[in-house]
């Protein structure tokens, strides 16, 4: 993968600092590629995330929104020493970071199955949203007489 250096644009840029972040730490994403994970539109405004932590127990994940990064964490605990021929279902500590975009808020996490599914909402605060102005009629009062003498 090619890495991209943005320092000289650190130069000329006020204010695209997350951008920047944002554009940097999907560089670094890309590399791991465990816990598979899915990403769905449920409509407009809501969406889930799916991830498949097979092995892991409820109380072995964190699931964590702050600042508009949602963060899943598993460490798994293991209780007794087992002898493996064969493992192919990874247990391995994980974290798991997602960029959420202004307004976005995690409503629930739910556990089943092997699956991890995340439910996140855009709202956006009624400040925020556009409004319709409402256009008054001109009021046109009658033209005034300056002279009162005829010519």
């Amino acid at each position: 993968m090619r890495t991209y250096d943005f320092s000289p644009l650190f130069r000329s840029t006020i204010g695209f600092d997350r951008l920047f972040d944002l554009a940097e730490a999907a560089q670094r994403a890309g590399e791991d590629h465990y816990p598979p994970y899915n990403i769905e539109r449920l409509s407009e405004d809501r969406y889930q995330i799916v991830l498949a932590i097979a092995g892991f127990a409820r109380d072995e994940i964190s699931v964590t929104a702050e600042q508009n990064v949602l963060t899943v964490e598993g460490v798994k605990v293991e209780k007794a020493e087992r002898e493996y021929i064969y493992q192919g279902i990874s247990t391995r500590r994980f974290k798991r970071q997602f960029s959420l975009a202004d307004y976005v808020e995690v409503k629930s996490a739910a556990f089943d199955n092997g699956l991890l599914r995340i439910e996140l909402a855009r709202e956006v605060p009624e400040a925020m949203k556009p409004r319709r102005i409402a256009i008054n009629a001109a009021s046109n009062p009658a033209p005034r007489q300056l002279e009162s003498v005829a010519a």
